[in-house]
């Protein structure tokens, strides 16, 4: 079918959320001509849930983001009202930064770099239509019949695919915060033949801050120290200003509320089809399922400077209204609480996940990449990831360039999406630090030092980024050389320092690296003993000399590790591959094959149901066909 376009594109992508925002961005830095469409303009990078962005795991992929030159961790660096570390006092590897972030002002500056974007053009609208030609992508129609041509598309629609919100006996079509949901796309996703599922999430009441009593509640300040998602954030322009939130519980009141509306609750009574999110559920499901505990912990988190509105983090519910009036009521800090908006379910439409390509491409349809919730996935920085992953692959295709696949070994975000094309899901999907087999080398403050060249690499990192980590690189690897050509002799004069400082003293000669091995040595130690470095170093790059000199022996049996997954996921399994020509694999690992069609040995040993012995005999009938091919 021709169409008559009203403009071309290379890469359009649809929906302006965390992971569109990420997508669109990408795509245009790298020089393709883009177009970001989304329904209200004023709902760019929204927060339709919880006011923050970080948080465990979720924090270190904000990181991975910004080291690949993506967005996410810039704009919340200048929209943040309060910044904390979190598992400080746990090992390196679950380190995690969160902020909360001023929710209005997050959306405004992003959507301002956005505007300001070469290369890129916002439009509100609403898509109907991906067209597609021959299996392979040629552009979008809209619900006002306009056509516009791409090379690519993504799909990023978030919550709103055949939206519903629930609250209480109320059901009506809609997207996060009383939007439009798409309806018109979700069938048309259908008719293209993929496969669609059912998920649910909701968000919780927000009150009114000047209603709250704060002398009932327990002060949860930010931090003093200085922290940044951005590698470009600079430790002088850290906000000490900061906005404090607040801790309260739920009591036996509360759940006796709760339990005596259970018959109310739209997830009790059937109105709720969706699957919901196993590590965020509602109140009235935690209460069910955790019917022993006595309380659970409510933050009430301020959306921003400028506004009254405070978030009720832990209390997310569909009850009715009243019921939602009478539980906060019931609640320390919260008995004369207002309540300035109820909290609600929302069921949206998602595209079960073990349909793509590891790039986040449909394998059916050339062209068309989905991401973020659209995926089935929870939570702005999954969201924000699988975006940037889209948007480089996308803008990648159309320049004809090699793809890119994120290993395990490389980046949670590669964790993620090899979670999800791998295993599917059958629930909204969270990123936890116990996903990552490789955590010790996923961490928050190397995430440069994994990802910016591979940023460069593709196109993404500019030279002022590049610059900056080229010059961190070069005072860690200067100082790392010092400290392992300067030794510590055992003197008396040494030996009488350490001991003074309450340390063991040197048995032996040792370098100041193999020195600051010892749990109580830090790297300010190290510094009194062999003088400073002869240029002031950047705060991070002690910290990550710190990690890398202490946990060293375990960062290298992980590194091994990877060495032999490698040599896995180099092995590639051909697209043409017949699996029931395979004899002797059991039934099951034969239908996740067929399922799945994992594009490497590594990715097949991954999936659930699959044995070793399956592996071993794929492995075999592969050496036989290539072997086959080579004497034909």
């Amino acid at each position: 079918m021709t169409h008559e376009f009203a403009e071309n594109y290379d890469v359009i992508v649809v929906g302006a959320g965390h992971a569109g925002v990420e997508a669109s961005l990408a795509a245009s830095r790298m020089g393709c001509k883009t177009m970001l469409a989304t329904i209200n303009l004023e709902m760019l990078a929204f927060m339709p849930c919880n006011p923050s962005i970080g948080g465990s795991a979720k924090g270190i992929v904000v990181r991975e983001i910004d080291a690949l030159g993506g967005e996410m961790g810039k704009n919340i660096d200048k929209t943040y009202i309060q910044m904390k570390m979190l598992n400080t006092g746990k090992g390196p590897a679950v380190r995690a930064l969160r902020a909360q972030a001023d929710k209005a002002l997050y959306s405004r500056m992003m959507k301002q770099t956005v505007e300001r974007q070469e290369n890129l053009t916002l439009r509100q609208a609403m898509i109907d239509e991906i067209l597609v030609e021959e299996g392979k992508v040629v552009g979008v129609r809209t619900a006002t019949n306009q056509y516009f041509s791409a090379k690519a598309v993504v799909v990023t629609t978030g919550t709103a695919l055949r939206g519903e919100i629930i609250l209480g006996e109320l059901k009506y079509s809609s997207g996060p915060n009383n939007s439009l949901a798409s309806i018109t796309l979700a069938d048309n996703l259908k008719e293209l033949g993929l496969e669609i599922g059912r998920f649910k999430t909701g968000t919780p009441p927000r009150v009114k801050a000047s209603s709250i009593n704060y002398d009932e509640t327990e002060i949860q300040p930010g931090d003093s120290k200085p922290n940044h998602f951005s590698f470009l954030s600079k430790d002088e322009d850290y906000i000490t200003d900061q906005v404090p939130c607040w801790l309260t519980y739920t009591n036996q009141t509360s759940h006796d509320i709760i339990n005596k509306n259970l018959y109310r609750a739209p997830m009790f009574s059937g109105i709720v089809k969706g699957v919901g999110p196993r590590y965020c559920p509602s109140i009235e499901d935690k209460i069910v399922r955790f019917a022993d505990k006595e309380r659970h912990q409510l933050f009430l988190e301020p959306e921003g400077r400028e506004t009254e509105e405070v978030y009720v983090q832990g209390l997310s519910t569909s009850l009715p209204e009243d019921v939602q009036v009478e539980l906060l009521h019931s609640i320390k800090g919260l008995e004369q609480a207002e309540m300035m908006r109820t909290g609600y379910a929302i069921e949206y439409d998602i595209v079960l996940p073990h349909q793509l390509r590891a790039t986040l491409e449909t394998k059916t349809i050339s062209g068309l990449f989905t991401a973020g919730q659209t995926n089935g996935t929870s939570g702005y920085e999954e969201a924000a990831g699988q975006g940037l992953v889209a948007g480089i692959n996308a803008a990648l295709k159309v320049q004809g360039k090699t793809e890119l696949i994120l290993k395990r070994s490389d980046a949670y975000i590669g964790v993620m999406i090899d979670d999800l094309v791998t295993k599917g899901t059958l629930e909204p999907y969270r990123l936890l630090t116990s996903r990552a087999e490789y955590r010790l080398i996923l961490r928050h403050d190397n995430a440069d030092m994994r990802l910016t060249e591979i940023g460069r690499q593709v196109g993404l990192v500019d030279d002022e980024r590049y610059r900056v980590f080229t010059e961190r690189k070069r005072q860690f690897d200067n100082e790392l050389t010092r400290l392992s050509t300067i030794k510590l002799k055992p003197i008396k004069e040494t030996n009488e320092r350490i001991t003074a400082l309450g340390f063991k003293p040197l048995t032996d000669a040792l370098t100041a690296k193999e020195f600051m091995r010892r749990p109580e040595i830090d790297y300010a130690t190290i510094v009194d003993f062999i003088g400073p470095s002869e240029e002031k170093l950047d705060s991070k790059v002690i910290e990550l000399l710190e990690t890398e000199i202490k946990y060293e022996g375990y960062i290298n049996k992980a590194l091994d590790q990877v060495a032999k997954m490698k040599r896995m996921e180099e092995k590639r399994i051909p697209a043409t591959i017949d699996w029931d020509d395979i004899d002797s694999i059991a039934t099951e690992a034969r239908q996740k094959f067929k399922k799945i069609n994992p594009e490497t040995i590594g990715q097949a040993s991954r999936i659930s149901g699959v044995n070793p012995a399956d592996i071993s005999i794929l492995m075999v009938y592969l050496e036989g066909r290539r072997k086959a091919s080579k004497n034909s």
